[in-house]
């Protein structure tokens, strides 16, 4: 007799405004963060017979709650009452997300990160569960960020991560791995890579080298190093023909103040896109010839493992699991983080290398990070945690 599918809940955001084949008031909704790597994983899980996905969405955006099917996945979108969420430290996230698994009786729950409280629900509410840490909270206020929101997240993050309800996390990159059981030694974790979207392995490259084209994808602020970006690219700017594309948002007042630190003439080669889908964003690496990564402070940046797997050469900084994708003299350059010098001189390293200042990477390493951040290899890690808990096997 054929065993039921293992029925999965998912938690509690999805950026179910980006999946095409969406009902009108869903597709209209603004876009916010693309969270690609859910939307892979997803395509690759939503045909397994072993699985029956359901995914919940809080939002209050939503012009009402929304049940419906969409490729054998179940969508539940429950509209939230603005400001309750995390002033109430995630309890009317509880209560909501209850309120839907008491109906579809999961036999397990993936809280997706700690930073919108989703771990700290899933220890509430009592499934089998896993949850995955997209973000180190923990690590970043201590790092590069300082703002309350953060330092909300970070206070809870650690609070959950303590808690011996919390069965099992995911993260990526060995040195969140590392960070995270050093810091919760009674914790269970596993490394499972995010993969990027499949059309980022079958990149076209057509790179532009005069002038060159550099590339920066991610949130224009402190933590992504932009102000490092912009004051290395003016100390290179009379010694290197180049523009630069920025796909990210960009706030106001922070943009005024990096402007004000650089040559008004470095804005000249500098434009701003926003809100591209993931086949817009790989039209530009097909021509980027180096991808500029910064950051202060990151876990694994999607930006960075899309650049790698579509074969554009990466400059970025020696932190967090960066240093996994990006090999020196093979498909990149790395240097200290917040040093705009050494980030300065990273570039001109690249722009003289014979493979990177041409947009070419080492095809050896190219074929390795295809197959560690392959799709499949993703979805069969996440396939083994959900059976093994469902089965009570961890």
């Amino acid at each position: 007799m054929a065993q039921s599918p293992i029925k999965v809940a998912w938690f509690s955001y999805f950026p179910v405004e980006w999946l095409p084949g969406m009902p009108d008031e869903v597709s209209r909704l603004p876009r916010q963060h693309a969270a690609s790597w859910q939307r892979v994983l997803l395509n690759e899980l939503q045909s397994d017979p072993e699985l029956k996905l359901h995914i919940v969405v809080l939002r209050k955006q939503f012009p009402r709650n929304l049940t419906f099917d969409r490729n054998g996945v179940t969508f539940h979108l429950v509209k939230t009452l603005g400001g309750t969420r995390a002033p109430s430290l995630f309890w009317a996230d509880t209560i909501l997300i209850g309120r839907v698994l008491r109906q579809v009786k999961p036999d397990v729950v993936h809280a997706w990160g700690t930073e919108h409280g989703a771990a700290l629900v899933a220890n509430r509410l009592g499934y089998p569960r896993v949850a995955t840490v997209q973000g180190l909270f923990t690590w970043y206020v201590r790092v590069a960020l300082r703002d309350w929101h953060s330092r909300l997240a970070a206070r809870l993050e650690d609070y959950t991560l303590s808690s011996p309800k919390t069965q099992c996390v995911t993260t990526e990159a060995r040195f969140s791995v590392n960070y995270l059981r050093q810091r919760y030694p009674r914790l269970r974790v596993e490394q499972v890579e995010h993969a990027p979207d499949p059309v980022f392995h079958r990149i076209e490259r057509r790179p532009q080298t005069t002038p060159v084209r550099f590339v920066f994808v991610g949130a224009f602020d402190h933590r992504k190093g932009a102000d490092v970006l912009a004051g290395a690219l003016d100390a290179v700017r009379e010694e290197i023909p180049f523009e630069c594309i920025v796909i990210g948002k960009a706030r106001p007042d922070y943009l005024e103040q990096v402007r004000q630190r650089v040559s008004p003439a470095l804005w000249q080669r500098i434009s701003f896109r926003e809100n591209l889908t993931h086949l817009d964003v790989a039209g530009e690496l097909s021509t980027a010839t180096i991808m500029l990564c910064p950051t202060r402070a990151d876990v694994s940046p999607n930006a960075v493992k899309e650049a790698v797997v579509a074969g554009v050469p990466v400059v970025g900084t020696n932190v967090g699991g960066i240093p996994d994708y990006v090999f020196p003299d093979k498909n990149g350059v790395l240097c200290a983080p917040d040093d705009l010098p050494a980030f300065a001189e990273a570039i001109r390293c690249a722009c003289r290398h014979p493979l990177f200042g041409q947009g070419r990477v080492e095809e050896t390493t190219l074929e390795q990070v295809r197959e560690y951040l392959s799709p499949k290899l993703m979805a069969r890690k996440f396939r083994d945690i959900y059976r093994r808990l469902a089965t009570g096997t961890f």
